[in-house]
């Protein structure tokens, strides 16, 4: 599970998701589209069926999925969502799978440790989150469940706690940075058009 606002998706998300499916052997990815994350304002966030839209565009993998299942299953939090998973897929063998930025500051979540113990964790490092991630409150309370990279390839049927950091190959692309070209580019052509104007004397 790759849990986001997806705001919007973009290629580092796809990165991180071919790297899980390498190093964790796994099956397939869902990239869980969140409805609201309850750390991020409403402004600027684009509505759902968008940004839902803008990642099944870009997936564009036979093991990646695309779900809005946080929206039917009507949870908020994270913790609960996995709660959810767990009973409705008792078979099945989740992973959590973040950015290093996430581990920074998910002690901020709601009820983050249960998070912890429901699912085994595989966190993706991302510059330049790594130091403050590992000696971060999370990294630290759950220091002695962390396991070896090379041993990755067991973390899907760990019981949890367990999880594990890689270091490894990053990817540019930013949300936040799309987002701020996108306003800049918005900003750009209005300045455009109203330089026009001028010129042809319609203001």
């Amino acid at each position: 599970m790759l849990g986001g606002s997806f705001n919007p998706a973009h290629d580092g998300h796809r990165h991180i998701s071919i790297l899980a499916l390498k190093h964790l052997r796994l099956d397939e990815v869902w990239w869980m589209v969140s409805p609201q994350n309850p750390l991020k304002p409403t402004a600027g966030m684009a509505p759902f069926e968008e940004r839902l839209a803008s990642a099944e565009a870009l997936a564009e993998h036979p093991a990646i999925s695309v779900t809005d299942i946080e929206l039917r299953l009507g949870t908020r939090y994270t913790a609960d969502t996995l709660a959810a998973l767990d009973f409705c897929f008792p078979r099945m063998h989740f992973v959590w799978i973040m950015g290093a930025d996430n581990l920074v500051q998910i002690a901020q979540w709601k009820r983050w440790t249960r998070i912890f113990n429901l699912v085994p964790i595989a966190v993706f490092d991302r510059a330049p989150y790594s130091f403050d991630a590992l000696a971060g409150k999370a990294a630290q309370a759950f220091s002695r469940f962390k396991s070896r990279p090379q041993d990755a390839h067991k973390l899907a049927e760990a019981r949890p706690p367990a999880w594990t950091f890689f270091h490894t190959r990053l990817h540019p692309a930013s949300a936040t940075e799309i987002r701020a070209g996108r306003t800049l580019d918005r900003a750009s052509r209005n300045a455009g058009t109203a330089a026009v104007r001028r010129s042809v004397g319609l203001t």
